[in-house]
């Protein structure tokens, strides 16, 4: 019998920066995603970087998204400019192995390549091997189907997850290619900690790609890769490739906005943190509120075992408990009372809290209620999301805004 194995990552032509003609720390920018709320961020980075060519001027922050209109254009032709002028430089037919110091000192390993996007599928209920986490907002795609429409180029911070708890994938690629770092290697702006990266040549995905297959298990439509980070970046591009799909046909199956790039990353990398994400809700009636939790988990009784809620207010704490829990993890079963309430009790605002110190400040406050749970263990990520589906929107986080995915290497997406 021959078996016919599944390529999950595929090695290709990577775009990096001449270093001879910008400043790596002036280059790479952090996830367009982060610091949404702190626009300073952003002048700063600008100010630091001044004229020198550098990923900010080919990407939008969120914080700016409504400057969309005018920005793209401007985008899309600097994209074209650093093409022609020779500011990126092809790489060609490899991946890469990237080695990231963050700002703790801790080092998160990676692999940079092509992931096929037939394989990938963020709707609910998906099968697909490569699937989204958490939950995918539909509405959040236009703005950033909008960047990528037309542009000549990606930059990825999509993070993907494996389950590889004895590390063959990454930590074979580091042990052969870890200490050349012949592809760049330079600090991150705003003490972000740093980079460097080598490169993986082709005849490696086989034995990649082998590995992977082997993780699945031989379980039924088992995830083989979770989107740890950026899954609304890889819903773009999703989105993107199906409208090339519509219009070109079969011809799309060669078209290079098929693929997307992305980071591959082991769940159980040492510098990974997963923390837990608390919830906060505002309500005129807090004793109502967690009288109806309790109703709900009594009423909604399962087979996941116990879980404990610390139930917080004005008034103290109080503990909620069931032995019999409706989902795998305690922070879906409760998102999704607060999701099924939310129709008949509209004022009642949920807010995502970091840290037991500020939930418990927070709650005390009159109107409020705080929900502590225990948060996810590395190992319940990928079966728990095979069993229940995405997971709820803010159930953990990786690590801080400065520990994020910075942009560095490109690819190209259009056949011109």
């Amino acid at each position: 019998m021959v078996i016919i194995m599944k390529n999950y990552l595929y090695p290709t032509d990577v775009l990096l920066p001449d270093f001879n003609k910008t400043e790596g720390k002036k280059w790479a920018v952090v996830a367009c995603d982060q610091y949404t709320s702190e626009p300073e961020y952003w002048e700063n980075a600008e100010k630091f970087i001044k004229d020198c060519p550098s990923a900010l001027k080919i990407m939008l922050p969120e914080a700016r998204l409504d400057t969309a209109e005018e920005a793209v254009p401007v985008i899309q032709e600097t994209m074209r400019k650093y093409l022609s002028e020779g500011i990126l430089v092809n790489h060609a037919d490899c991946g890469v192995y990237l080695e990231r110091t963050l700002a703790n000192k801790s080092v998160r390993r990676g692999i940079v390549a092509a992931l096929d996007l037939e394989d990938y599928d963020y709707s609910k209920g998906s099968v697909s091997p490569v699937r989204a986490t958490e939950k995918t907002v539909a509405e959040r795609i236009p703005p950033r189907l909008a960047v990528r429409r037309g542009a000549p180029v990606e930059m990825p911070h999509v993070m993907l997850l494996i389950d590889d708890p004895d590390d063959a994938i990454i930590g074979g690629i580091a042990a052969k290619y870890g200490k050349n770092a012949d592809a760049y290697s330079f600090e991150l702006m705003a003490d972000s900690g740093s980079v460097r990266a080598s490169f993986i040549p082709s005849s490696e995905f086989a034995s990649i790609n082998e590995k992977l297959g082997k993780l699945a298990g031989g379980r039924e439509n088992p995830i083989v890769l979770a989107v740890g980070d950026g899954n609304h970046s890889l819903a773009t591009a999703k989105a993107a490739y199906e409208e090339i799909k519509a219009k070109l046909g079969t011809e799309a199956e060669n078209h290079p906005a098929r693929y997307a790039l992305v980071e591959l990353v082991n769940i159980y990398d040492s510098s990974l943190k997963f923390e837990p994400i608390y919830r906060l809700v505002k309500s005129d009636n807090p004793g109502a509120l967690i009288a109806d939790f309790r109703k709900y988990l009594a009423g909604n009784r399962g087979n996941c075992g116990t879980q404990t809620f610390d139930i917080i207010t004005e008034k103290g704490k109080e503990t909620v408990t069931t032995d019999c829990a409706p989902f795998s993890l305690s922070v879906t079963t409760l998102q999704r009372f607060l999701d099924a309430r939310q129709p008949e009790h509209r004022d009642e605002i949920t807010d995502y809290i970091h840290g037991e110190d500020s939930l418990e400040k927070l709650s005390s406050k009159p109107g409020f209620v705080g929900f502590l749970f225990d948060g996810m263990q590395k190992e319940q990520l990928f079966p728990s999301v095979e069993k229940d589906g995405s997971l709820p929107r803010k159930t953990f986080s990786m690590g801080h805004a400065s520990d994020k995915r910075f942009y560095i290497e490109c690819r190209k997406i259009t056949l011109k």
